[in-house]
């Protein structure tokens, strides 16, 4: 879940920060307003429980908080908090050769490929075929249409062959 800052309060001493709305889990004015007759009586709103995802932080410091300048107050919360910005696709995707890279710009497939670098080159295939080629399980990957065919043949993840009709 990504991290905002949603309230700044300033101290004498301190700076809070108030982190996703801080913790805050009380019910509003108008969820404890109930309406009926005699013993039974029913909530007006919603009874939808409230999850508090949030804090705060204090950062407390010897002197006044005029003295303060932006990067020392990043430098100080970089403690707590990390400023640099990743996805996780960013951090868990395995690095592209530039070969790779520039072939994949270029809608093209190459021999050592794997099957992501293959959908983001051309895509989905327009038809899939398993066989079992001298007892190596292999898929066959067919783009277009006739007179112009492009074959890929997948050995596992891998590209193994390529060839253009």
């Amino acid at each position: 879940m990504p991290v905002e800052i949603t309230r700044l309060t300033f101290k004498s001493d301190r700076i809070i920060f108030e982190i996703n709305g801080g913790a805050k889990k009380g019910k509003k004015w108008y969820q404890r307003i109930e309406v009926g007759m005699g013993t039974t009586t029913r909530p007006v709103a919603p009874q939808t429980p409230v999850l508090a995802y949030g804090s705060w932080i204090s950062l407390i410091l010897p002197g006044k908080v005029s003295d303060l300048t932006l990067p020392q107050v990043k430098g100080l919360l970089g403690e707590v908090l990390d400023f640099e910005r990743r996805s996780p696709t960013v951090l868990y995707s395995p690095a592209v050769p530039p070969k790779f890279k520039e072939a994949i710009k270029n809608h093209q497939v190459l021999v050592g490929m794997d099957r992501d670098a293959v959908l983001s080159s051309r895509g989905s295939p327009d038809r899939k075929v398993r066989e079992v080629r001298d007892g190596i399980e292999q898929e066959d990957w067919i783009y277009g249409l006739p007179p112009h065919v492009l074959f890929i043949t997948l050995d596992g993840d891998t590209v193994v062959n390529v060839r253009q009709y």
